[in-house]
């Protein structure tokens, strides 16, 4: 368990610098100015605790999802055709510049957007928790990475700690943020963001590397076919 707190943790605390720069524009735009202080950090925290909910709700599904691979013995080769798969995106994204999405899921983000405006508006504390799971919804490339890592996992209680670690990883800067005001230039932005593909293509060689068998601490240890045979987890 302690391995997947501390690739979880990890994974978020870096994940920070990217949250930082994408999703700061819409922490500094919560509705929080007319609140006391106290009030002011009560939202906040609501806000990136609805974020947690959504990412270890996720997690849920995930482990179910892991599981059945893992049942069926094709755990090992899940994780390398998965790091694959993200290391073509990343190589299409670094030569055209775009994302691959699907057009359903556009729809689904821009359904997502709609209700979170409609939290945004809304005059009740419950609103920020609600417009946080909301925010858990939309699309981003280190929430990508937790995914593809908590599918990994070898069980439903793994997927979830990974992903709500994950998620208590970035928790420390987006407090800072909201609380603080904590500004950051547009330039340092771009920074962040040009910085994402390597964040990506560095999973997408370990979840391959992981899956080869090489019996590397933490970053390819040796899993079983099939549950039950396994030779070594760290």
């Amino acid at each position: 368990m302690w391995s997947i707190v501390i690739a979880g943790l990890l994974l978020g605390l870096v994940s920070s610098l990217h949250c930082i720069g994408m999703c700061g524009p819409l922490m500094m735009a919560l509705p929080v100015s007319h609140m006391t202080k106290r009030k002011q950090v009560l939202a906040i925290f609501l806000y990136n605790t609805g974020r947690i909910v959504t990412y270890s709700l996720i997690g849920v599904l995930l482990g179910l999802a892991g599981r059945r691979i893992y049942l069926a013995g094709f755990q090992r080769w899940f994780s390398i055709t998965l790091g694959v798969i993200i290391l073509l995106a990343v190589i299409h994204f670094y030569f055209k510049h775009t994302a691959i999405q699907p057009q359903w899921l556009q729809w689904v983000y821009a359904q997502v957007r709609q209700l979170m405006f409609r939290f945004l508006q809304s005059k009740r504390m419950s609103g920020y928790l609600f417009l946080g799971i909301a925010n858990g919804l939309l699309p981003c490339g280190m929430v990508y990475l937790a995914v593809a890592g908590a599918l990994t996992a070898t069980s439903v209680g793994g997927s979830v700690l990974f992903m709500f670690v994950f998620g208590a990883g970035t928790l420390p800067a987006m407090l800072l943020l909201g609380v603080f005001g904590m500004r950051i230039t547009l330039p340092v932005r771009q920074q962040l963001k040009t910085a994402i593909p390597f964040m990506m293509a560095a999973m997408a060689i370990i979840l391959i590397l992981r899956g080869l068998n090489l019996g590397i601490p933490f970053i390819s240890p040796v899993i079983a076919d099939v549950p039950g045979n396994v030779i070594s987890c760290h």
